[in-house]
């Protein structure tokens, strides 16, 4: 019985060391997701060389640098939305460049302008829609600062321009004046504006499109000697105010684009000014010219001394043409083209007989406005026509 017993407790105690031993340690659980995960980056591992990494997302630049007409170098946003024009033929060479829908303000004196500020005039609705800016050269700082632009075009003095800068925290870029829009200088505009609007398309086609005109203009009358060419004035040009016969240009853009002998050339003098009635007397010239703008004070003058008009051999054989004037605070230079083109019919009818100055002049307002606009001049008055004094 003893035995028994034993033998009972002998297995109760083995089965008691068993039940108290350490347990193995056991591998935790692994998730689909992770199994799947770890087997991808296997996968991965053991293509080697076959396999390549996406490549990271270029940076896209914030910033960029342009070089003015000043030789400033101004740093402006990669992407240009909203600017504004400040001094004379900011927003014009703007407006040639099809970028007005950038304009978030305007000056004053663009607003309301009349039908000889073409740019301007199609545009006035436009233009009264937006805030005013500035007042001729002069910048409101405040509303500048209020609208924000992302750079301002301004035609102004490097020393202006950085200390505009500085007080509005507004990129300036400058152009300059234009007197020749046939030269690099217009060139060099153009390309500035096509590079800071990123527009360099139509910067390309307008330069392309101006030398082509420049290159027709001189190639009709390459061949004909100085000496062969009828003397031509211009008179009635409009400068600081109206003139008499007696305001009148060297250098004047119509006649020196077609080549024509411009008397005013011949006296030292250069861009407009006044000359003694006398001189043109003495001059007598074959062909005169007449800007609209003077045509009031002249004739005036006629009615005060008509024996002096009348000794114009012009005067009196009928050779006696309008000039529609280019110059509205600054030059409207597709105003200058169609004038050059009516100069060159008159002057040299031979070599432009297959020219219509009214046709032609619609392409030229058609490439530099967006629409034809001769019908408009002509309602106004402002036509190409002969003149009579006293009318």
């Amino acid at each position: 019985m003893k035995m028994k017993k034993f033998g009972i407790c002998a297995v109760a105690f083995m089965i008691l060391l068993v039940g108290c031993a350490p347990a193995e340690p056991q591998a935790p659980a692994t998730s689909t997701t992770e199994r799947s995960a770890a087997t991808d980056a296997s996968s991965n591992a053991d293509a080697g060389s076959t396999s390549t990494a996406a490549p990271e997302a270029a940076e896209v630049p914030d910033a960029r640098f342009v070089k003015d007409l000043n030789d400033r170098i101004v740093e402006i946003p990669a992407n240009i939305e909203s600017i504004i024009c400040i001094g004379a033929g900011a927003l014009r060479f703007t407006t040639y460049m099809k970028a007005l829908d950038l304009v978030v303000g305007v000056l004053a004196n663009e607003v309301g302008a009349p039908v000889a500020k073409p740019f301007a005039y199609v545009n006035s609705e436009l233009f009264s829609s937006l805030p005013i800016i500035g007042s001729g050269s002069t910048p409101y700082e405040e509303e500048i600062v209020r609208l924000m632009p992302d750079v301002i075009i301004a035609n102004m003095s490097a020393e202006n321009a950085d200390a505009l800068q500085e007080t509005v925290n507004i990129p300036v870029v400058t152009i300059t004046f234009v007197d020749n829009i046939f030269d690099e200088t217009s060139f060099r505009v153009f390309e500035l504006l096509g590079e800071v609007y990123e527009r360099q398309g139509r910067a390309d086609e307008l330069i392309a499109w101006l030398s082509g005109l420049n290159e027709d203009l001189s190639d009709r009358v390459s061949n004909i000697e100085e000496g062969d060419k009828p003397t031509v004035y211009v008179g009635g040009v409009n400068f600081m105010g109206s003139h008499g016969l007696d305001g009148t240009e060297a250098g004047f853009f119509p006649f020196s684009a077609v080549g024509a002998r411009n008397l005013a050339d011949e006296v030292g003098q250069s861009g407009h000014f006044n000359i003694d009635l006398e001189q043109v007397l003495m001059w007598d010239p074959d062909i005169i010219f007449i800007d609209f703008n003077g045509m009031a004070l002249i004739n005036e003058s006629y009615a005060n001394m008509p024996d002096f008009f009348n000794a114009l051999t012009a005067v009196r054989e009928g050779r006696l043409y309008s000039q529609i004037s280019f110059r509205f605070t600054g030059v409207n230079w597709e105003m200058a083209l169609i004038n050059a083109y009516w100069v060159g019919a008159v002057v040299f009818p031979e070599q432009f007989a297959d020219v219509d100055p009214i046709a032609k002049a619609d392409e030229i307002f058609e490439m530099m406005l967006g629409t034809s606009f001769y019908q408009t001049l002509a309602e106004s008055g402002l036509e190409f026509r002969e003149m009579r004094l006293g009318e």
